[in-house]
């Protein structure tokens, strides 16, 4: 179900997201040469609703018509899904979970990719990402080996450590060369597009990757230590008390904001048994550790850091409600006894 193609196709650098199923057929991986050998990787699409990242290589693809600095490497994912401007259509696996295991041919499709990528001996790979809430622009890593750090304080001073789900592609590629994944806001917007535009024309140009240690003041580092579910069976509004589950119309405003405690941000209705469910990097249920009911109220239990939150619905049933964060040292901030 991959296409691999050695050359721009006709009508792509001026195609709508949601005409690439018909333009390409298909998730395709276009190889293009460029005065360097080693290829920098970029996936865009991975989230059919997530378009910046098909924005980004047209505009950067036009810059170099006359031939590009870097070879590149372009993978367009989950085309079917764009269509309809959706991050994944039922019955489809997310395609930034699809790059670890087996399963569905998306998995074996995954594998094709990273397989061709290994032969090439990629040199960055940059797996673009909008949120459908209110987010600073961030950037995500799951190795926090130096190159790695080093690409993420390019993009912005918020690093997310993401340890799970271990099946993502930044988390592949982290096996092969600095990986980073940029998470540019909401979609659509022309100041992300730039941002991001910025970001992998500077990778283009690039000679190596610096593997000396980030200064403290460039790089706020969190890790997500937990995810945060919803119910599948439930209704979810925001203020609309008739629902099952309801949350404050502005909730995407506490993305990256530390609450404390006592903070309520969900209301139960009194006659359902939706719940939130919180999840540990092991697997584990610690809903009880974050969250408790007062009355028909959520509230928090401690301090709290929330990321991508989001207020649609869809996502939240197919994904997930939040991720809940901690700060971390970076690892020249650890004390040698911690790093050994």
């Amino acid at each position: 179900m991959l296409n691999i193609l050695e050359q721009i196709p006709a009508g792509f650098l001026d195609a709508r997201a949601g005409d690439l199923q018909d333009l390409l057929g298909g998730p395709t991986l276009i190889h293009l040469a460029g005065e360097r050998e080693q290829p920098l990787f970029v996936s865009v699409l991975l989230h059919g609703n997530e378009t910046t990242g098909l924005l980004t290589v047209q505009r950067l693809l036009k810059r170099y018509l006359s031939g590009l600095p870097r070879s590149l490497s372009i993978f367009i994912g989950n085309t079917a899904a764009a269509v309809r401007n959706m991050r994944r259509l039922d019955g489809q696996p997310d395609y930034n979970r699809i790059w670890k295991g087996n399963g569905a041919p998306e998995y074996a499709m995954a594998q094709k990719v990273l397989d061709e990528m290994r032969r090439r001996k990629v040199f960055i790979a940059v797996d673009i990402h909008n949120n459908t809430g209110l987010n600073p622009h961030y950037s995500v890593v799951t190795c926090l080996q130096n190159p790695h750090l080093q690409l993420a304080a390019m993009f912005s001073r918020i690093a997310l450590e993401v340890v799970r789900p271990d099946t993502t592609s930044t988390n592949a590629f982290s096996g092969l060369c600095p990986a980073v994944t940029l998470e540019s806001g909401l979609p659509g917007k022309e100041h992300g597009t730039d941002h991001v535009l910025d970001f992998v024309d500077g990778c283009l140009h690039m000679s190596h990757v610096p593997d000396t240690p980030v200064h403290a003041h460039d790089l706020e580092l969190y890790h997500a230590v937990a995810v945060v579910k919803v119910s599948r069976d439930c209704s979810i509004g925001f203020d609309d008390y008739s629902a099952d589950i309801s949350f404050p119309s502005d909730l995407d405003r506490l993305n990256f904001r530390e609450l404390d405690r006592d903070v309520c941000i969900a209301r139960i209705h009194p006659q359902s048994q939706a719940c939130l469910t919180v999840t540990d990097e092991q697997g584990k249920d610690v809903s009880n550790d974050w969250f408790q009911k007062r009355d028909d109220h959520v509230c928090t239990v401690g301090p709290i850091m929330p990321a991508m939150l989001t207020r649609n619905v869809k996502i939240i049933h197919q994904d997930c409600l939040c991720y809940l964060m901690s700060r971390k040292l970076l690892p020249q901030q650890l004390p040698k006894k911690a790093m050994s």
